[in-house]
Order: C-alpha cells, then structure tokens, then sequence
C-alpha cells in the first residue's frame, strides 16, 4: 500500500495524480508534516512501515524572500517526520536531499563526506534538516538514509523550475529569461531514472549512508535556453534564438556548477539510462499538452534583485 501524503501547496495539482488515483494499493491523504498530532495520528491509523521523504520547499528564489518559511517547512517538518517515524518503529525512513547542500564547485567533485557549504535559503534548511535525520542515526541507530540529487526535470513539472519554465514562456511566446550571464552550469537528471534510484536506495541502501544521485550530463543555463528555443520555435540562426533570450540581474548568490560523484549508488547498481534528447522532448510533449497557465508568473522577467529591493 503507497500512501501519498502531500499539502496541496500553490505547485501541486491532483490532476498529476489521475493515472494512479483509482489503484487498489494507493492512497492519498492530503495534510501537512509540520501538523505533529495530525502526522502521529496517519502513523497510527496506516500502520506505516517506511518512509520516503520528499516534501519541501524548493524553489531557490523563493527562498530568499521566504526564508523562514523554508526553515519551518524544511526543518521543523522533517524534525516532526523523523521523530514520528522513530517512535512508530518504521523500517526505513529515506530523506530526500539536495547536491546544493555541498555549496558551489568550480572543478573539485564532491563525494558523500564532502562538507556541507550552502549558499542560499533553501540549501541551508536542507542541511539543516539533514542533521536532524542524521542525528537519529547517530543517537538511537535509527534506520534512515539520505539522497543529494542533481537537478530534476520531467513531465508534469511546476513551471517555476528552469526547464518547464523556459517551455511554458516559449509555448506562450514569451521570452526565457535568464540571471546573470546564464553560464551556470547545471546537471540534469530525468525524473524516471530518479525514480529508479529512490527504489535501488529503498531496497539495498544501507542505514546511516548517503547516497548521491548524479549525472556526468550538464549543461549552463544559457545554452539550455537556446535549445529548448530551438527545439520549441524551430529556429535556425544564433540571432533568431537570441531575440528570445532575455538577460536579467543574477540572484544575490548563484552557485556556478555542483559536480558530484556518484560511485556509492552505482555500486548498487543504479545509474542514469535516458538520454536527454529522449528526455527533454518527452518533457516538452507533456508540457505542452498540460498547457498550464503563466498568469500566476506575470513579472516572469523581473529580476529578483529588484523584487528584493522594492520590499526594502
């Protein structure tokens, strides 16, 4: 039985759900981790045996103009999560993490003992949250495993990530617009092979570990822009797909590139199979069909040093 708890927060949507909604072995429970008699209570009253921890606000941006709540959300909902889950006894509790944890790396790769640097809002409560989990660990034995991910991307995304971000502003005739000079560097992992790798660290991964999910694929932002550009509009010069670019003010920090090795998971046998071109075209049918609405994005180009000064 899969119990899917999720808050319905302003990116989520039940249509995502459809396909799965009338299975005998699924359920969903809508609710919020931070609400710790409601958490204690699903425990109770599911009997659950193992956990997958995923819920989090992720949006890097939004981090910097919502700082505490992503330390409530992130920090205190997994402190309630972990805790509930240690006294129900659960098998497994997996905590889903992030390779922004590790801060930015121009050329060192980092590996699972690498220290943790973050740079933003959003990292840190990562991070933090991490030692919650991990202290449990550490003081009870406490079966819990932790996973740091490369960017992920995939059908049905909220199009405040970067990829469908950029296909909805350009399915809408709309430019994409890009911080800084875009030469950021990031690795892109297709949410089907993610899905594999949770199940590899569910089944084999080892309690007390840490696993990083990652990719030798990586590409900078700019150069993301132009392709999906080209693949979406079907343009055929550097100039035609430049006219669609929009450059902005960069964030008050924005990591360059975070490499990391991948070595421990792939001795579990677990490594990335889709291709990006299989997975960015799947991405952008899907994206196109949900059509979803950009109304809720109407300064999609505004910068958010400005946004940060105005409410200065």
């Amino acid at each position: 039985m899969i119990i899917n708890l999720d808050k319905l927060d302003y990116c989520a949507s039940l249509k995502n759900l459809e396909p799965i909604s009338n299975k005998q072995n699924y359920k969903f429970i809508q609710g919020d981790i931070c609400d710790s008699h409601f958490v204690k209570l699903l425990f109770e009253v599911e009997n659950i045996d193992i956990v997958l921890h995923f819920a989090a606000q992720t949006h890097v941006d939004l981090s910097f103009v919502r700082a505490f709540e992503f330390t409530y959300v992130n920090v205190y909902g997994t402190h309630v999560l972990v805790n509930t889950a240690y006294e129900a006894r659960v098998e497994k509790f997996i905590y889903v993490s992030t390779d922004e944890v590790y801060g930015g790396s121009l050329d060192q790769e980092f590996d699972e003992s690498s220290p943790k640097q973050p740079t933003n809002p959003y990292a840190s409560s990562k991070a933090a949250a991490e030692c919650f989990v991990q202290s449990y660990w550490e003081r009870y034995k406490f079966p819990v495993v932790i996973t740091r991910s490369s960017n992920v991307y995939g059908p049905h995304q909220y199009p405040e990530k970067v990829i469908p971000k950029f296909i909805s502003l350009l399915q809408h005739d709309r430019k994409c617009c890009i911080h800084g000079s875009g030469l950021q560097r990031r690795n892109f992992l297709y949410a089907a092979d993610v899905v594999e790798a949770f199940l590899t660290v569910l089944r084999k991964g080892e309690p007390g570990e840490i696993y990083n999910i990652g990719t030798n694929f990586e590409m900078s932002v700019v150069q993301l822009a132009k392709e999906l550009i080209q693949l979406i509009k079907e343009t055929s010069s550097e100039s035609e797909t430049e006219r669609w670019v929009d450059y902005v003010d960069d964030r008050p920090h924005n990591d360059m590139r975070y490499p990391m090795k991948s070595e421990k998971i792939h001795s579990l046998g677990w490594k990335p199979k889709v291709p990006w071109e299989e997975g960015i075209k799947k991405t952008g049918r899907e994206i196109e069909e949900d059509s979803p609405c950009l109304l809720a994005f109407p300064n999609t180009c505004t910068s958010l040093g400005s946004a940060l000064s105005a409410m200065e």
